[in-house]
């Protein structure tokens, strides 16, 4: 089947890209309908920075396309490449951006090196060999060869621009890489799931493969089983959910401890969890009481953070103000939303100042939030605005993270325990539906370019806000089901 595909096949950059995150998405981006796929805000995410990058590395604006080439334009977008491998693969390319540099070329005393968006941190195996690749392809068409390329990236007025040489080690990956693609996605049935179905949350194919995943009990959907556990479970015999559920645990114990004591001690707690999602039906793991600290609480404080990664900076502080009633009862109808939004990053203290007042007028109350994330921002901001190790002990003395409680407490019949998860599984629906915080950073952004352009009218904050409220309401019906189900 693969040989009677090969000439019909063409490998692009995006499959390329695809291919090195996951050999899964590069068959479904090749074969599977389209109609399948779902928006990400993870894709727009990308798009803003790229674009970001292009708009603080670019002088002038770039011609396009071949013509731009002959001229000799100093950048040059929207051109498309087609080529053939040593081997005679179809490959086509759509360089984000082309400069000119001094050397030579079909066209004269100058030739073209290509450019990249870099996202996060790092340079990853993605930027180079996409770089490689579009180099690959300019060299066949200027007839000359391309030593290196770039990966820029602007995060706030910090532009960082890195040379990529291309060596014959980075060379010789990409065209090894380009055959096994050409073999992945020639073949009938698409590669297996992957191991480390963590990166799934960015992917416009997760629905699909979360249906396959559970239609084939695949030990990636239990709880506390990442790609490694994965591997070392099909190793001592076990290869899907039911197996894992029918288990002893003592045995499975015996067998882990051969790959350390951190997989043997987790043993029954995986078969019990597997257990559990089979049945459909939650489990306690103890008779203690989860929060104590609410028993007499005349209140609580429910605490969440929206933040730009990126940028390092933490732009609302959303916080929930839920008092108890004289009979007892807790109703989200008295509750009242208290936001503090960090418009600029420059503006720390004042922001610090406000969040230090309000613990301090809430200081009686139970401080609820959901993961480690607001305690380390929290914790980090003090630290930048110079308070000791025991003024912070003391500010966040009363912070609880519902998470661990939970975790601690409960086996829930589901594959992950967050927020959204969770809190979906007990009913709870955002106002927004399909929001999330990437989806909740983009309005960000977007909310954030249209004030700088001006009678430009935008719902976005009042968005952003309505989330980050919804995240605290979130946060509070599992600390509720938490208190009624002990």
């Amino acid at each position: 089947m693969a040989s009677h595909i090969l000439g019909n096949k063409t490998i692009t950059d995006r499959i390329l890209c695809s291919w090195i995150r996951c050999r899964r998405k590069a068959w479904l981006d090749q074969n599977e309908n389209n109609r399948k796929k779902v928006w990400s805000a993870h894709r727009a995410l990308q798009l803003d920075h790229q674009h970001k990058s292009l708009e603080g590395f670019l002088k002038n604006s770039p011609q396009k396309g071949i013509e731009g080439l002959k001229k000799g334009a100093r950048e040059v977008v929207g051109v498309r490449l087609k080529g053939l491998t040593a081997l005679g693969l179809n490959i086509e390319g759509h360089p984000l951006l082309l400069q000119r540099i001094k050397g030579k070329s079909f066209w004269g005393e100058f030739s073209y090196i290509p450019i990249t968006v870099r996202q996060g941190h790092r340079i990853t195996r993605e930027n180079r060999l996409s770089l490689a690749f579009w180099g690959y392809l300019i060299e066949q068409f200027q007839k000359f060869e391309v030593k290196y390329g770039l990966a820029i990236s602007k995060v706030n007025n910090d532009l960082k621009v890195e040379k990529i040489i291309f060596t014959k080690k980075i060379k010789t990956e990409l065209l090894d890489s380009l055959e096994r693609i050409n073999q992945d996605i020639s073949k009938e049935d698409p590669p297996a799931l992957t191991s480390d179905r963590k990166k799934c949350t960015l992917c416009s194919w997760k629905e699909l493969c979360d249906e396959k995943a559970n239609q084939e009990g695949d030990l990636s959907e239990v709880n506390g089983i990442g790609a490694k556990r994965k591997n070392i479970l099909q190793e001592v015999g076990i290869s899907n959910l039911n197996e894992l559920a029918s288990t002893n645990p003592i045995d499975l114990s015996k067998k882990l401890s051969n790959y350390g004591e951190a997989h043997e001690k987790v043993a029954a707690q995986l078969i019990n969890q597997a257990r559990v999602q089979i049945n459909l039906v939650p489990k306690q793991l103890g008779e203690w009481i989860i929060l104590p600290e609410l028993k007499f609480a005349k209140g609580v404080l429910i605490y969440d953070i929206e933040s730009d990664p990126d940028a390092k900076h933490d732009f609302l502080h959303g916080f929930l103000l839920l008092r108890r009633r004289d009979n007892g009862e807790w109703s989200l109808d008295d509750a009242k939303y208290k936001p503090i939004l960090n418009i600029e990053n420059n503006n720390e203290k004042a922001v610090w100042n406000k969040l230090k007042h309000r613990l301090k007028a809430f200081q009686d109350l139970p401080v609820l939030h959901y993961g480690q994330t607001e305690l380390l921002s929290f914790y980090k901001l003090a630290k930048r605005q110079g308070e000791s190790e025991k003024e912070i002990k003391m500010m966040t003395v009363n912070f609880i993270d519902i998470h661990a409680r939970l975790k601690g407490g409960w086996l829930l019949p589901l594959s992950n325990y967050s927020l959204k998860n969770v809190a979906q599984w007990l009913n709870f629906k955002w106002t927004y539906k399909g929001s999330n915080g990437a989806r909740a950073l983009l309005w960000w952004r977007q909310w954030k370019r249209s004030v700088k352009i001006r009678n430009q009218k935008s719902n976005k904050l009042d968005w952003i806000l309505k989330y980050n409220q919804d995240d605290c309401i979130a946060t509070w019906k599992i600390a509720d089901w938490l208190l009624n189900n002990k």
